[in-house]
Formats: structure tokens, sequence, C-alpha cells
């Protein structure tokens, strides 16, 4: 009888570094009172301010009852609102502050830190995000 073996299995590997990264960034955020799941929703908005939860949550790949507490932390640290959609007020964007807007200011060096702290080359890390997005665009 074959057993599986914990060390050669990809989603072993892949939870293994994706807990290393978040522990990586735990020390860096930490000045700026955020954890790495609020870091990536700020991420997120910078790159597009007030687009819908529902987009956020696609985007950040973390589930909308993932996001309603998340989102509410970051609206008590005044890092973004809520605001209704005109068009449907069932709805509500997220809206960077000027708080939310100023820590990305901070982002570069954040990211930059976390990556020499792997150890990788531009080249793996390049290449281990293709992979990942690869792994992640199968169940698109």
């Amino acid at each position: 009888m074959s057993v599986a073996k914990l060390d050669k299995q990809l989603c072993f590997a892949l939870y293994s570094a994706s807990s290393q990264l978040t522990s990586i960034y735990r020390p860096l955020l930490e000045p700026l009172d955020l954890t790495y799941t609020q870091f990536i929703v700020l991420m997120t908005l910078w790159q597009q301010d007030e687009i819908s939860i529902s987009q956020v949550a696609a985007r950040t790949g973390l589930s909308k009852a993932t996001m309603t507490p998340l989102l509410k932390r970051l609206e008590q640290k005044r890092l973004i609102h809520r605001k209704v959609l005109v068009d449907n007020e069932r709805q509500k964007s997220i809206v960077l502050t000027e708080a939310g807007r100023a820590i990305s200011l901070q982002s570069a060096e954040i990211t930059n830190n976390a990556f020499c702290a792997t150890g990788l080359t531009e080249q793996e890390a390049s290449d281990m995000i293709a992979l990942c997005h690869k792994l992640v665009s199968l169940s698109s």
C-alpha cells in the first residue's frame, strides 16, 4: 500500500510557503497595525479605488463572509469607508480615506523588504507567481 508523503504534496508546499510569507509580512505591517489580509485588501484598493465588496472579494480571493469583519476593522481604523451606490442602495463600494491612501506610500518598501527576506531571485519569484496564476486560473 502506498502512503501519501506530506513533503511531496503540492498543497502542503503551497500552504507552508503561504504561511512563511505571512510570517515575513507580520513584523513589517505591525507598525501600521495591519494584518496581511488587510494589507492585500488595501493593495487592491490602491490599484482601483471605489469598487464593490464583491469585486474586492473576487480580486483578493477572499470570501464575502471574510470581507465583512475585515472591512469593518479597516473602517474602524479610518482607512476606508463604505459608500452606498447611487443606482443600487443595496450595494456598497469601498472607498479609501486619505489615511488609507497615505499607507500606499510605504507599500513598495514593505513588499520589497518582504521579497528580500524570501531569498528568492527576481526570476524565481516571477516563475513562482506565473505558476500560481496558472493554478488559480484552473477555476476560472
